[in-house]
């Protein structure tokens, strides 16, 4: 009667899936074998003064993760959900009836990002994120050529997200992680070419044509989405990354150049980003219940949170004075609610974060995973950078979001699962045998 339901049973299944991450774990020990000893992404060292890595002497050490990285995110994930139900409270009850709709969203949103995540810290090793990256790169082309044809606003005013049932992706965010990870990868396997002095040893042609290729069909895509804070984005972090991958300095007088010169073209074609240049020259002549609302009941909230501040939970501008606060000015509200010692907190938080990045990225195992690292962590760097210049009007009003802290599904899932891979890369280490 209880033929199969006994510990028999159960022992079997064991064994089962005891016996098919063995068959993983060997073929991840096949595929390192056979792509490690001759791929210049182990065999180059990510310095220059740092003795070649030879596989007779070195070997790749699996380790825990970097244990203070982890608990800085988990921090900054915490605060940001407690701000996001704080500044939401208010709208979320007038426009859904429920005050805790989008903190609700946001848990979910963490929940799923951290689930997902721990998996790929788990299991994945180095090499995989090469595949990943040209992976994702592709996705996201496709997704963003969607977009153009099925694209949804969500009353935004700018078609940038794609809706599947319940769910709604927004392809630029993709697009932001991959041309990291395919920048550092073409970066990586020619930089023979790229450190080259010759004038025709493909210095040119693999340390600025490709990567500023990589981006810059991205950067049309996103500007066909009229995305002009995802173009800003996109093509700082493509600089960066060509930039730490060993691009020699004198390209970057062209690069900006060719750079100032796109966006004044965007500038050009583009009123919605003409009225957005013209609000932030003109923040006092502006119409201040027109363009300049937004801006204005921003810079209140900072004003009014003085020192200390009124008290979490306590923000008089969230009650429709600043535009859905829990988007690109929940940072108004952390400073109106927390004062200036809560807007510090905020800084040193991201600061210690992009501290410890770095840190890892200077000890990956090999330049590839550095050059992950370090454009992973400059993402939220510059992110948070963007974001705060805008809310306090020191540029114009972009629409960028604040990692952590802003709402939005696609965009918190990604920051978490970019920190995912930066702590996957503190497990790996080149010790000798």
């Amino acid at each position: 009667m209880f033929k199969g339901k006994g510990p028999g049973r159960w022992d079997k299944q064991k064994k089962e899936r005891r016996s098919l991450e063995d068959r993983m774990d060997a073929l991840g020990d096949r595929l390192d074998r056979s792509m490690e000893p001759g791929d210049p992404i182990y065999s180059e060292p990510v310095y220059r003064k740092q003795p070649p890595l030879l596989e007779s002497d070195y070997v790749l050490v699996k380790g825990p993760v970097d244990i203070p990285f982890l608990l800085i995110v988990v921090a900054l994930a915490v605060f940001g959900a407690i701000m996001a139900y704080s500044a939401s409270s208010v709208y979320a009850a007038q426009y859904h009836d429920d005050s805790a709709y989008y903190v609700k969203r946001h848990l979910f949103y963490l929940l799923v990002a951290f689930a997902v995540t721990a998996v790929f810290v788990i299991k994945a090793r180095p090499w995989f994120w090469r595949m990943f990256g040209v992976c994702a790169y592709i996705i996201s082309v496709i997704l963003l050529l969607l977009v153009l044809v099925i694209g949804s606003s969500y009353g935004s005013g700018a078609t940038r997200w794609i809706s599947i049932g319940p769910i709604s992706v927004q392809p630029s965010e993709i697009a932001k992680m991959a041309v990291i990870l395919v920048i550092a990868l073409v970066m990586t396997k020619h930089e023979k070419q790229i450190a080259a002095r010759q004038k025709f040893g493909g210095q040119f042609r693999y340390g600025v044509l490709y990567p500023m290729c990589i981006f810059g069909f991205i950067c049309v895509l996103v500007m066909l989405e009229h995305h002009l804070s995802g173009i800003i984005i996109i093509g700082l972090l493509g600089i960066v990354t060509m930039f730490l991958g060993g691009t020699d300095k004198k390209w970057f007088f062209i690069i900006f150049g060719v750079g100032t010169v796109a966006v004044l073209l965007v500038l050009l074609v583009s009123d919605y980003a003409q009225a957005r240049v013209i609000t932030w020259l003109n923040i006092d002549a502006v119409d201040p219940l027109g363009a300049a609302w937004q801006t204005l009941q921003g810079l209140y909230a900072i004003g009014s949170g003085g020192f200390f501040g009124v008290g979490l939970g306590n923000s008089r501008q969230k009650y429709g004075y600043v535009s859905q606060p829990q988007n690109d000015f929940i940072f108004t509200i952390v400073c109106e609610e927390l004062g200036f010692i809560g807007a510090v907190l905020v800084v040193v938080l991201f600061g210690l974060l992009v501290w410890r990045g770095f840190r890892i990225a200077s000890k990956a195992p090999d330049k590839f995973t550095a050059l992950v690292a370090y454009g992973l962590t400059a993402k939220v760097a510059l992110q948070t950078i963007l974001n705060i210049a805008v809310v306090t009007n020191s540029m114009p009003n972009t629409g960028i979001s604040l990692p952590f802290f802003s709402s939005g599904g696609t965009s918190l899932i990604l920051q978490i699962f970019e920190m995912g891979i930066v702590l996957n890369i503190s497990r790996y280490s080149y010790q000798k045998r």
